[in-house]
Formats: C-alpha cells, sequence, structure tokens
C-alpha cells in the first residue's frame, strides 16, 4: 500500500505510542509486565511523490507516561498501583524530559514494510534507533523498536532487593487509529 505523498502530523488525536516492559528475576512472578502509554507527543512523517515514506519525526514528554494495562503477578494491578508506578518511572527510571527522534534514513524492508533509521536523544545521550515501520492495506500504520534502556543511561527497575527487575530491552510501538 502507498501513501499520500506530503507531511503527515501524527500525535495522540491519531496514533498511539507504547512501551511494554517484561520482568525477570527470582522474583518476577511477583510483578507485572507493563504497557505504558505516552499522552503528550508530536511526529511528522514526510512521504514521497512515490507514497513510500521518506522522513520520520517524533518528540515526546516522557512526564506524560502512564500505565495502562499490566499482566501477571501475584495480584491484579489496581489503579493504586498504576499511580506508584508513574510516581517509581518519575523518581527512579525516567525524569520528565523531552525526547526527540529524527531519521537519518529510511529503506524498504522485509515484507513491504520501512526499515526506518535515525536517531534517538534522551538523557542527554544521542544513539541510534532503528524502527520497523507497516503500512496496512487501510493506510493505517504501525511500527515497532526495541530500546535497550542502559544505552541512554537509564538504569532499569530493580525492587525486592534485586530479585525483582524490568529487563533491560523494551519494545516500543506505535499505531494509527
Amino acid at each position: 500500500m502507498t501513501l499520500k505523498p506530503g507531511a503527515h502530523e501524527l500525535g495522540p488525536e491519531t496514533a498511539t505510542i507504547r512501551i511494554e516492559t517484561k520482568r525477570e528475576g527470582a522474583a518476577s512472578k511477583a510483578g507485572h509486565d507493563l504497557v505504558i502509554e505516552l499522552g503528550s507527543w508530536r511526529g511528522q512523517l514526510d512521504v514521497g511523490e512515490d507514497g513510500a515514506p521518506a522522513g520520520l519525526r517524533l518528540s515526546a514528554e516522557t512526564g506524560s507516561l502512564h500505565v495502562v494495562k499490566g499482566t501477571g503477578g501475584l495480584m491484579a494491578m489496581t489503579e493504586d498501583d498504576k499511580v506508584e508506578i508513574k510516581k517509581t518511572l518519575e523518581a527512579e527510571v525516567l525524569e520528565a524530559q523531552t525526547v526527540e527522534f529524527a531519521s537519518t534514513e529510511v529503506s524498504p524492508g522485509g515484507e513491504g514494510g520501512f526499515a526506518v533509521a535515525g536517531e534517538l536523544e534522551m538523557n542527554g545521550a544521542k544513539r541510534p534507533l532503528a524502527i520497523e515501520l507497516s503500512v496496512g492495506a487501510d493506510g493505517g500504520l504501525s511500527g515497532r523498536a526495541t530500546l535497550t534502556q542502559s544505552d541512554w543511561g537509564i538504569k532499569p527497575y530493580s525492587g525486592l532487593f534485586g530479585t525483582l527487575k524490568v529487563k533491560d530491552a523494551i519494545e516500543i510501538t506505535g499505531e494509527t487509529r
């Protein structure tokens, strides 16, 4: 499927960006795998005359992260748990800040998708990040990237004396509505 040429504005009104974390460690059964959503972000997808993506820029406010779902664990996640996780995220994992991504190259990828290479700036570090971008039959977009937290100076959450940990690699997904 090809896209309409030009600049396409993206944001929470048209798409969702989520962060998916997984747990590990001896006490991993006590914790939850999380789905965290970004509430405040903006983006632009540039599409060339051939209908293929030519560039992608994203800007997100990490202070707008909120937990939408927690699976696993010994007990079901409550709304109070979600509030406490948000507080922990901001206090111990990632201070509120603006995170920026800018593509440097877009090329055809597997199964009719696109490989977007670029740089992510976060926590005072700028590092390469690869995004797999797919265009659905209906023209909808979906994207996926794996981010290793420690590459950006983020110490993954650890609790219960280190026996419950969030895996260093997290998945970031995006999808238009």
